[in-house]
């Protein structure tokens, strides 16, 4: 199992080449930050866990440029956006802008996608919410053809343009690994379709997670894709509890850092690399 690492990275935290370069010291497989453009003041749109929306999602950087700022520092590291709301997004782009990443991290890219749930800053994008899935994976298959054919076009409901020139092609071949993020009961369907792997969120209770992972590896084969596997945000501490889940089909544990100033972060990242240890030791 990999380990990596994820943060809102804004304006009050660490830059995030300062935070690469430590997670990478530390010897963490990748980091992920996420991506909001803005968020309307009408908050219309509950917060999904409940109460007031924490002031780091209306301060975050922009994911490419703050990915591309800690690859160019970093050697191993894989970078990756979680999630990245390209619903929302132009799909040419954002072709453009995951190709130039994996180019310039020499092929280090993690793309984490999903159709995000905050309606009002969907809707300032001119983004119709009830259609935000079906727009999502148009945005998808649009990004593969301009990653994978050198005259690309796509003809769909939300995008279309006729054959063109798009490059650099990304370094990882197809296309860097896309994982799709939800929760919902039609997100395998998601992945098998269009992913490489689940991005969960571990919300819930873990025998129902580990069932919805297992069921995904099964769906995978099913296919003809082989067992796909899944990305566990807010994964356990505790190493029996991570072997478990990694034998369900999670190859990769992913732990929150908080949005603060450096000395509560490198604390944080300190605690987790000794859960890896842990973890190797156990083994």
């Amino acid at each position: 199992m990999d380990f990596g690492l994820s943060i809102f990275v804004t304006d009050e935290t660490p830059d995030p080449a300062t935070l690469g370069r430590m997670a990478e010291e530390r010897g963490f497989e990748s980091l992920f930050f996420p991506e909001h453009t803005h968020i309307p003041v009408s908050r219309r749109t509950p917060y999904p866990p409940g109460g007031d929306l924490p002031r780091e999602y209306s301060r975050l950087l922009d994911p490419f440029v703050a990915l591309t700022a800690a690859a160019v520092v970093t050697e191993r590291l894989r970078v990756g956006t979680a999630i990245c709301l390209v619903a929302q997004r132009d799909p040419i782009v954002t072709a453009k802008a995951v190709a130039s990443l994996d180019l310039v991290s020499g092929g280090r890219t993690l793309f984490g996608i999903g159709a995000g749930w905050n309606f009002d800053e969907m809707e300032d994008h001119g983004v119709d919410p009830h259609f935000r899935f079906s727009r999502m994976r148009e945005h998808v298959e649009a990004m593969k053809a301009l990653w994978t054919q050198d005259e690309a076009s796509y003809e769909g409901k939300h995008v279309s343009f006729p054959p063109s020139w798009s490059w650099p092609k990304p370094v990882q071949k197809p296309h860097p690994p896309i994982l799709v993020g939800g929760h919902g009961s039609r997100v395998r369907d998601r992945i098998v379709r269009y992913g490489d792997g689940w991005l969960l969120n571990r919300i819930g209770d873990d025998d129902r997670l580990i069932g919805r992972i297992e069921r995904l590896r099964e769906a995978g084969e099913a296919a003809g894709r082989g067992p796909i596997p899944t990305t566990l945000q807010l994964a356990p501490t505790d190493p029996g509890e991570l072997r478990r889940f990694e034998a369900a089909g999670v190859n990769r544990a992913v732990w929150f850092l908080p949005p603060a100033g450096l000395d509560k972060v490198e604390r944080a990242m300190d605690r987790y690399a000794e859960v890896v240890s842990a973890y190797a030791g156990a083994g």
